[in-house]
């Protein structure tokens, strides 16, 4: 796989920054962006940069960079989001809220395109991979926009792989599971009055059931080297193996 080129958003640190390393390990190339600029793993050359996700113009710059300095991108990884506010809705920050979106649904959409209009510039296949979660079909109280914004993660991404596939797109929007990142630490942090089910999370931590950034790393690149049914729309990687 060393000549393939893959794209990570939100790649300084979690899930992000493990796919990264270990794609690193697979000899791929890479381009590394998030709101503040990635270190590239060690002994990889990369593209890396601060990047503004709800910001097309900056999605843009970025994606030429890469394609400056590799000649394509093969994989691109919309992996930036956000988890606050975790809150009844009724209860939640209106700009925290606004922010959740902006980023977790917008800059999904604005890297989406981004990826679609570099696919349809030159010859073969793009494989584009947008994070979702289980929130997207489980009702958690207290997390109502991170439900939504993941819900909606699942549509677009169904909407750009039939709008894109004869350009040689293929999309797919994949739950890693459960992953022990801030992001887990932070559910486990909320009082039980925001968010009825931090006991779940907490007996997650205590038994480790937890995918590694790694496995789903391998699951994302089994995905690139069987991508040959654009009908495969969505595939989610099982909350527990």
């Amino acid at each position: 796989m060393s000549d393939l080129v893959a794209v990570v958003t939100g790649a300084s640190r979690g899930l992000g920054a493990g796919l990264a390393a270990t794609f690193a390990e697979h000899g791929l190339r890479l381009g590394l962006c998030a709101r503040t600029e990635p270190s590239a793993p060690p002994g990889t050359g990369a593209v890396t940069a601060r990047v503004d996700v709800t910001d097309a113009a900056d999605l843009d710059r970025f994606a030429s960079a890469v394609v400056d300095r590799f000649g394509r991108i093969d994989l691109w990884v919309n992996n930036a989001g956000v988890l606050e506010p975790i809150d009844f809705l009724a209860d939640a920050d209106v700009h925290a809220l606004a922010r959740h979106v902006d980023v977790n649904v917008t800059g999904m959409l604005l890297g989406s395109r981004t990826f679609a209009r570099h696919v349809r510039e030159r010859e073969g296949t793009g494989v584009l991979v947008n994070m979702t979660s289980g929130a997207a079909r489980t009702v958690y109280e207290g997390m109502a926009v991170y439900c939504a914004s993941k819900a909606a993660v699942d549509m677009a991404t169904e909407v750009v792989a039939r709008e894109e596939a004869a350009h040689g797109l293929v999309a797919y929007a994949v739950a890693p599971g459960v992953v022990d990142t801030g992001m887990q630490a932070l559910m486990r942090e909320t009082p039980v009055e925001r968010l009825p089910a931090t006991g779940r999370f907490v007996a997650l931590k205590e038994a480790e059931a937890f995918n590694s950034p790694a496995w789903v790393a391998e699951f994302l690149l089994d995905l690139v080297e069987g991508t040959r049914r654009p009908e495969d729309v969505v595939v989610r990687v099982p909350d527990e193996r």
